[in-house]
């Protein structure tokens, strides 16, 4: 009984399951319909290097951190976020497995994506009422905000206070998490919440979720694009609860990179369904090219380029089944800009730490063996460089000369 219902608990979606040892395809899995082949393709999902380290990092942040912390993932697209966010929720769904069969009030997490908004602006409205669906609240069409409650509108006598719209939902989210304990609430596409007409309001978008975080002692792990840095150190609050996790891309310039990205292209080698595994890694320049070094946008290139060759019913596959259905040159531009943009972002050079310990009064290397001349502590304001003189090289100092002779007497006699 306790089997089947951790099983059905929640209706969970279908999470991948990450295999860090590759079994070949079966004489029987090669016999099935190519339907069936492509499906057993779509469903498997390689536990590479980096995805393994993430995860850990991830659930690190989740089982060490403070209850109320944000924690944020973010990375290029196609890099593999939402295959990370599926498999956080999985293994805390299984650790919590015997606590479900007992408790059947507690939601071991709460996963769903940000939806982009129409109208520029993001709705919050929107977003609460899909989370309520999401952990199968009650009567979601009937949410009303508590009478006699600070948020609502008549809470004062005689007086009709204005309320945002989506207060109601807003409420019923933090009574849920307050009440279910979920371990975490895990938002992919979290990028979407920057979208705001006004930059003055961005602030305004990630004190909702931390307000939230907060009220209810859940942590929060928003998975996004490099547009999710756009949340990095708003203030300086946000700065010290928030946890930032860099999903990096493979690198061709590194040497350690190249030979992983080679093992991945070997692992998804002996998983395509032909009877003899093809030989990809000939080709392994071009398929960075038109990857970027992304192990999720390598997948999606070979779902898009398998069927037509699994439905022809042919058994060898090549370059020449993937050209097709390759990123064009302008698109792997485009993403290559976006990711060389948000890891310059990312970068912490000299002149920036040197920056900050000129600011504290530090000398200008770690040990502080070296000093430099510098301004009192609190002279370079935040955001202002310092002043810079204007003279030219060697050009005087703007003083008064003194004038007239001066009489010195020396040995009894003047001179002049």
């Amino acid at each position: 009984m306790e089997e089947r219902y951790c099983g059905e608990y929640r209706n969970l979606r279908r999470v991948l399951t990450l295999s860090t040892y590759l079994e070949p395809l079966s004489r029987h899995t090669l016999t099935e319909p190519w339907t069936e082949k492509l499906r057993r393709f779509r469903d498997f999902t390689l536990a590479h290097p980096r995805l393994s380290e993430l995860k850990e990092k991830v659930l690190a942040a989740i089982h060490d951190s403070a209850p109320n912390t944000l924690v944020l993932v973010f990375g290029p697209t196609g890099v593999g976020k939402t295959t990370l966010c599926a498999r956080i929720e999985q293994i805390l769904t299984q650790e919590l497995a015997g606590e479900l069969a007992t408790d059947r009030a507690t939601i071991p997490v709460v996963k769903m994506s940000a939806v982009s908004p129409e109208s520029g602006n993001f709705n919050w409205r929107d977003h609460f009422r899909r989370m309520l669906c999401q952990i199968e609240e009650p009567l979601v069409n009937y949410k009303r905000l508590p009478l006699g409650g600070e948020d609502h509108p008549l809470s004062f006598p005689g007086q009709l206070r204005k309320i945002w719209a989506g207060a109601e939902y807003r409420y019923a989210v933090e009574q849920a998490l307050h009440f279910r304990h979920p371990v975490a609430v895990l938002i992919d596409e979290a990028q979407h919440f920057a979208k705001v007409r006004s930059g003055r309001r961005l602030l305004d978008q990630l004190d909702v979720i931390k307000s939230i975080a907060d009220r209810t002692r859940t942590i929060h792990v928003l998975f996004g694009t490099y547009d999710l840095l756009s949340f990095r150190n708003l203030n300086g609050q946000l700065s010290r609860r928030s946890i930032d996790i860099h999903f990096q891309r493979y690198r061709a310039e590194e040497a350690g990179d190249r030979r992983i990205f080679a093992s991945v292209l070997r692992s998804f080698e002996r998983q395509l369904p032909f009877p003899e595994p093809p030989d990809l890694l000939k080709d392994w320049e071009y398929i960075y090219e038109r990857t970027l070094g992304c192990v999720g946008v390598l997948k999606d290139w070979l779902m898009r380029a398998l069927p037509a060759v699994l439905r022809s019913g042919r058994t060898t596959f090549g370059r020449k089944d993937l050209e097709p259905y390759a990123l064009s040159v302008s698109q792997c531009d485009r993403m290559l800009s976006e990711t060389l943009e948000g890891e310059i972002r990312l970068q912490e050079t000299r002149d920036v730490r040197l920056r900050l310990r000129l600011r504290l009064g530090l000398s200008d290397d770690a040990n502080g063996s070296e000093s430099v001349a510098r301004e009192p502590v609190g002279a370079i304001s935040n955001g202002q460089k310092p002043r810079r003189s204007r003279r030219r090289p060697s050009q005087r100092l703007p003083m008064r000369d003194r004038i007239g002779t001066t009489q010195v007497v020396m040995g009894g006699g003047l001179h002049v």
